[in-house]
């Protein structure tokens, strides 16, 4: 049974709310500029595509300030759109503004504040660590802000499965609905990882772009053939997903329906994903028959399309054997091209895309696709935005570990 989405809110590297998300998927933006949250000395990868001007304080009570990453606040700024947006909490009893659930999708939680405390410790000893040190730095803890904050008392669970972790959130809730286990629930992920440790890890796997400091806004090129890593990017992406009769009932907005899900696991590396990217192709197979649909009727892919040099080739391979003959005639975009990726919350940030897509009748381009790769050779809506309004589409994702998931989104539309 699929999901009714009735609200969408965003705080992307292109600014607060799903207008300024939509107006950079539109105009082929890059969101990519020199690193500004910490000093990021003589690293390999000095860019990154934060949230420019996010102010904290705007939506959150001053003593909560020190006590909570920089997570939290946009994640609730976020929930206070799409809230916003489905037309909640009016019209609902007590019983079910308490009975809504929060799944969403982080993989690194509040690492920023966790890296303050040990800074703090080992700096100027214990009594300089925060006392919420640990109830705030934990990953789990991002649901609760929200369902503290939002009063709800339904099931509260964060999924963290690094890349995947937002995606497979989605598809939770979109189970806890279909199984009448919840009527309503906010679901989506958020990350803020933009952070020196981070970033010095992910420098030091050789994951992250570099060559390119200089020209930020060329730094995330995925399927080309200079391409050399992705662009860390943060954000929160949340939506209200709810039971189809329920929305109707109340004569709530339906933006489109989380039709399918599936995930698999290539069981192949820690980092490394299967070089023949069978899992992933499974995974999206799988996500379009639980949605009583098939290959045959996708009308747009958004990709996971990291801009690496593994992802974006297997990705490709796994695109072309799900659609076969049709592969070079469905067009496929990666949104990491101008919002960087993510991380935990870059497939709620796909499905959001893709759900303005549907709603607004264009497909965002993968931008800076000025140097193709030949072994990636599919129709990645180069460099502009096209028109276009898909009725089917999939949203695919890969992560480390060697986890794939894919969430198929249909249309509501005539």
């Amino acid at each position: 049974m699929p999901a009714a989405i009735t609200g969408l809110g965003v705080v992307s590297p292109f600014g607060l709310g799903v207008e300024a998300f939509r107006a950079g998927l539109r105009e082929g933006r890059s969101a990519t500029r020199p690193i500004s949250l910490f000093d990021p000395g003589d690293l390999p990868c000095r860019v990154a595509a934060e949230v420019p001007g996010f102010d904290a304080a705007a939506h959150l009570d001053p003593e909560d300030l020190p006590r909570v990453g920089r997570i939290v606040p946009m994640a609730i700024a976020a929930a206070r759109e799409a809230l916003r947006d489905a037309g909640l909490p009016d019209g609902l009893t007590a019983a079910e503004i308490r009975g809504i659930g929060v799944i969403v999708g982080s993989g690194a939680g509040a690492i920023d504040f966790a890296e303050r405390q040990y800074e703090a410790y080992y700096r100027d000893g214990i009594r300089r660590v925060n006392p919420f040190a640990i109830s705030s730095s934990v990953v789990g803890m991002v649901s609760s802000e929200l369902s503290i904050r939002f009063g709800f008392s339904g099931p509260s669970h964060v999924l963290s499965n690094g890349c995947t972790s937002s995606t497979d959130a989605i598809g939770y809730a979109l189970h806890a609905i279909d199984r009448r286990e919840q009527e309503i629930v906010l679901t989506g992920g958020a990350e803020a990882c933009i952070t020196l440790g981070m970033m010095e890890g992910f420098c030091r796997m050789r994951a992250a772009a570099i060559g390119w400091n200089d020209r930020p806004d060329r730094a995330s090129r995925p399927f080309t053939i200079d391409r050399s890593g992705f662009v860390l990017g943060e954000g929160a992406y949340l939506l209200v997903l709810e039971d189809v009769g329920h929305a109707r009932r109340r004569g709530a907005r339906i933006y489109a329906e989380v039709a399918g899900y599936a995930s698999t696991c290539d069981a192949h590396h820690r980092v490394h994903m299967s070089h023949d990217g069978a899992e992933s192709t499974r995974a999206m197979d799988l996500a379009l028959r639980s949605a009583g649909a098939s290959a045959g009727e996708v009308e747009y892919i958004n990709l996971h399309g990291t801009s690496t040099r593994q992802n974006d080739r297997v990705e490709t391979l796994a695109i072309k054997a799900l659609l076969g003959e049709r592969a070079q005639a469905v067009p496929a975009s990666s949104t990491k091209s101008m919002i960087g990726h993510a991380q935990g919350a870059c497939g709620a940030a796909g499905v959001a895309a893709t759900l303005l897509a549907m709603d607004g009748g264009f497909l965002p381009p993968t931008i800076n696709y000025d140097a193709p790769d030949p072994e990636c050779d599919l129709d990645y809506v180069p460099n502009r935005a096209r028109t276009g309004q898909p009725r089917l589409a999939l949203c695919n994702c890969i992560g480390f570990g060697s986890k794939n998931s894919a969430l198929v989104l249909r249309s509501t539309g005539p």
